[in-house]
């Protein structure tokens, strides 16, 4: 089962190291890592999307919450919350398809940020269904590069 975990961490040199150590060191993998400044510049939040049963997750929970410079540790399968991702994608066009691909990455409220004479470059947030389900039809015109993101999360209360 999937798993989002938030850290809300000290702003301080090697709190990604241990973070990461902590999941290798027993053998848990990430899927996905997002850390970024928060509103308040001595703190970061770590989003880390990682796939386990309960009892594993719950145990890197509270292993996350005894270590260094970690001011608060948030399991989103307790409550609600937001998720969102962000996916540049260049996709091979031509001029017989340039439009359809651009009309597909509308329907889907992406948009086109690059265009050049044998590609275009998407860019689309959501949640995951919809970014695979947009990859997937991307996937029939030639995908070139992608690149993720990766999840990021906000409790709703």
């Amino acid at each position: 089962m999937r798993h989002t975990i938030s850290i809300l961490v000290e702003n301080k040199f090697g709190v990604l190291t241990r973070v990461a150590g902590l999941f290798s060191g027993r053998g848990y993998n990430i899927d996905s890592l997002n850390v970024a400044p928060t509103h308040d510049s001595s703190l970061s939040r770590m989003t880390i999307v990682t796939r386990g049963d309960d009892a594993t997750v719950e145990q890197i929970v509270k292993q996350l919450g005894k270590l260094i410079d970690v001011v608060k540790v948030i399991d989103y399968r307790q409550g609600d919350y937001i998720d969102r991702e962000l996916v540049l994608l260049k996709v091979a066009t031509g001029s017989d398809n340039r439009a359809e691909v651009a009309q597909m990455a509308e329907l889907f409220r992406a948009k086109v940020v690059d265009v050049q004479p044998d590609n275009l470059t998407i860019e689309i947030t959501g949640g995951e269904g919809k970014i695979e389900k947009f990859i997937t039809l991307m996937k029939g015109f030639g995908i070139l590069d992608l690149t993720r993101t990766g999840q990021v999360a906000l409790p709703r209360a």
